[in-house]
């Protein structure tokens, strides 16, 4: 009778106790989301369908510039490049009375280059808008940080900081 109550009383303790086996740490996790918006990215640049949303400026011998709204982009498909960006800086030849401040182009991407890194992307891209033509140059994070640079004949460099997202069915015209 002894044995049979020491063999339930063991029974009952083990059951009691809480397995911690299967619960993952913090660090672990934190690689997990880590992973997965990697993967993000990566389909993002596969598919070559995402949207660049500026949140600074970065003009050439001029301090940052932080933009209060997400007004600013760059649309990129692999049909066609659409930007619509602030521009400060120094310009050269353009047209008088011209009150276009910023840099706005739409057209066919040539040229594209895309280039995994250890730790980002690099894409490359000319575009020829109707009085400019345009190299485009973005440096894109795994954890979708991307600096955006453009270079054009008429203008100054100028970079750009903000994130990439995927573009929405409304966004595409």
């Amino acid at each position: 009778m002894k044995s049979k109550i020491s063999i339930l009383l063991l029974l009952v303790c083990f059951l009691n106790t809480q397995v911690h086996a299967q619960k993952m740490t913090k660090k672990e996790l934190k690689a997990q989301e880590k992973l997965k918006k990697e993967k993000e990215i990566e389909a993002l640049i596969e598919n070559k369908n995402f949207v660049f949303d500026a949140e600074r400026v970065l003009p050439q011998g001029f301090r940052t510039i932080i933009i209060d709204f997400n007004t600013y982009f760059l649309k990129f498909t692999e049909d066609k490049i659409e930007c619509d960006l602030p521009f400060f800086g120094r310009a050269f030849n353009v047209g008088y009375g011209s009150n276009d401040g910023g840099i706005k182009f739409e057209g066919k991407p040539e040229n594209l280059k895309i280039e995994k890194k250890k730790k980002h992307y690099e894409l490359k891209a000319t575009v020829k808008g109707k009085e400019d033509v345009y190299t485009i140059f973005l440096m894109i994070y795994f954890e979708g940080g991307t600096t955006v640079s453009i270079n054009s004949n008429k203008r100054a460099p100028i970079s750009y900081d903000g994130n990439i997202r995927a573009s929405k069915a409304n966004e595409l015209k």
